[in-house]
């Protein structure tokens, strides 16, 4: 009796601890998994794990699965599935972030931030004021270094599901394009309703537009008034390109009940 209070005592001590242990992203039907590439060289080279280490393995649905290493090999990391739930860190709301390509490495910053804070996908937009242009084969370079990032930091903060970098949109496009059914804010710096107003805990997807350096020029922000998408504003300071989605993010998750 008392060996298995024990092992009921160490699963649940697991179950607590859980945000403790390594998380990947895997395919974790049945009662093994297996990861390979990267992850299991990062597992077995840098993070120098063996057999009886556990990890925490999200199939990327929103469940988590607490698991023990069974075998390290060269290629692929075995191992045995404890014990699943259902994920907790991901909100009951599902934000999108249309984002104005800001110039340098801004975007990288925003993308990881966005995951951490419980984004759903990012959208990079082109409107007026952009500065940074990417042409068609460096834009695909920059959506691969930009998912990579989302999957780090879906790790890293402990996200059921890896956010989606989307492809680029022009800003007519994106707002044309986005459902009027659906919940749309753009963040305007000359002036719009708080969020207060605009956001309560009963809604489920919410589209945010964040300009660039320099904002938003009068005729989009017109242009996304007419097609049902809000005005707001995040205060009295105007805020940087790469502080102004982080801000939002957070504001909304607060006002969702998800922070």
């Amino acid at each position: 009796m008392g060996t298995i209070d024990n092992f009921e005592k160490t699963i649940t001590n697991q179950k607590i601890e859980r945000w403790r242990y390594p998380r990947f992203f895997a395919h974790t039907d049945g009662d093994t998994a297996v990861i390979t590439g990267e992850d299991a060289k990062h597992i077995g080279t840098v993070l120098r794990m063996k057999a009886g280490d556990l990890a925490v393995l999200c199939d990327g649905e929103g469940t988590d699965c607490l698991c023990r290493i069974s075998a390290v090999n060269k290629d692929c990391i075995e191992f045995e599935v404890l014990d699943r739930q259902r994920n907790e860190a991901e909100p009951s709301v599902f934000v999108t972030l249309y984002q104005c390509l800001p110039k340098g490495d801004k975007m990288d910053l925003i993308v990881q931030k966005a995951v951490e804070l419980g984004v759903g996908k990012v959208v990079p937009v082109l409107s007026k004021r952009c500065v940074s242009r990417p042409d068609e084969k460096s834009f695909a370079k920059k959506i691969q270094r930009w998912q990579k990032i989302a999957e780090e930091a879906a790790k890293q903060c402990g996200r059921g599901k890896i956010p989606e970098v989307g492809g680029q949109k022009e800003f007519r496009n994106a707002v044309t394009e986005y459902s009027k059914d659906k919940k749309g804010i753009l963040f305007y710096e000359c002036g719009g309703a708080e969020l207060s107003e605009i956001v309560d805990g009963n809604v489920r997807e919410i589209g945010v537009f964040v300009g660039s350096e320099g904002g938003f020029e009068a005729e989009e922000a017109e242009l996304a008034r007419e097609n049902g998408i809000v005005c707001a504003t995040l205060g009295k300071r105007i805020l940087r390109c790469e502080t102004a989605p982080v801000a939002a993010l957070a504001v909304l998750m607060n006002l969702t009940g998800n922070l």
